[in-house]
């Protein structure tokens, strides 16, 4: 495995994780990932990378080595402002657009942060994110409800009682999965739990993430960030459609996102679920550096 280094930022009042692999000055790359994840998870993709890049892989707030919040739980914008800040502190206020890659919820905020800060983007890559279904007005009080119900709750995490469950855990949820590649991401994207009186360990997050969010989904206010990208994009998926038909998302709704963007080149991976880079991490390195390339950099 290529070995890693850390780099720790202090972003709008929070110490955040970056971790990064490769050379300082060579062609940047982010990795961006997704929720219930820390930016480790990349590393079978960055393993892969032919080329001569300096990755830089965030954790988000209250993920992997990352600082929790300190308010209530967690709001969807922060993740723009955290990104843009980190732009900032390590690419400078006047420096050439990014190369963005996202995983999931990871690459929902690459793709609507590109049409927020157009010309901070050069490409993105979305692996398997589509923006979830629209919620109806008429859920808004019961979502408020459960959300102040939830406030009067100590949100505990799922505790393993070893790395060697957590990993079955893992591999339930992704049988593609092998058993060495589990038992790495267990190791690594786990931390221990002494809560109730007992030794365990728990997924690398804090548990509010868990918490409803009071605030509907409303996807035309994401597809109208869409609509203002200006940066090629690059969406890879799964060529079975499992996790994006049990959310909810329809043939219909997927098609209509793809229509917002400019330009979008589309790949389907067999073989492969939610997990893309897990799944096929040779095979999608490969589709990322050739279209990074592609724009002559």
């Amino acid at each position: 495995m290529k070995s890693s280094r850390s780099r720790f930022l202090d972003i709008r009042g929070l110490r955040l994780h970056l971790r990064e692999w490769g050379r300082e000055g060579a062609p940047r790359l982010y990795l961006l990932h997704g929720w219930m994840d820390a930016s480790a998870s990349f590393q079978f993709m960055v393993d892969a990378l032919a080329g001569d890049w300096h990755v830089v892989a965030p954790d988000w707030r209250g993920f992997g080595l990352s600082a929790w919040s300190h308010a209530d739980g967690y709001w969807y914008p922060d993740y723009f402002a955290d990104l843009d800040a980190i732009l900032r502190a390590v690419e400078g206020e006047d420096a050439a657009p990014v190369r963005l890659v996202g995983h999931s919820m990871g690459g929902n905020v690459a793709l609507m942060y590109a049409g927020i800060r157009p010309a901070r983007v050069g490409r993105v890559v979305a692996l398997d994110a589509f923006g979830l279904p629209d919620r109806p007005a008429g859920e808004a009080p019961g979502r408020y409800q459960k959300w102040l119900r939830e406030l009067t709750e100590v949100p505990r995490p799922r505790i393993y009682p070893s790395l060697d469950a957590l990993a079955e855990r893992l591999r339930r949820d992704n049988p593609r999965l092998d058993a060495a590649r589990a038992g790495w991401l267990a190791e690594t994207l786990a931390q221990p739990d002494d809560g109730d009186g007992g030794r365990g360990w728990r997924i690398a997050g804090d548990p509010l993430h868990r918490r409803v969010n009071p605030v509907l989904y409303r996807r035309a206010e994401a597809e109208a960030c869409w609509r203002r990208v200006t940066a090629p994009v690059l969406a890879i998926e799964p060529a079975n459609a499992d996790l994006r038909e049990r959310i909810g998302v329809s043939d219909e709704d997927h098609a209509a996102a793809f229509a917002c963007f400019a330009s979008i080149e589309v790949r389907s991976i067999d073989d492969a679920g939610h997990n893309l880079h897990h799944d096929q991490p040779q095979r999608i390195a490969e589709i990322v550096e050739a279209f990074f390339l592609s724009d002559g950099q």
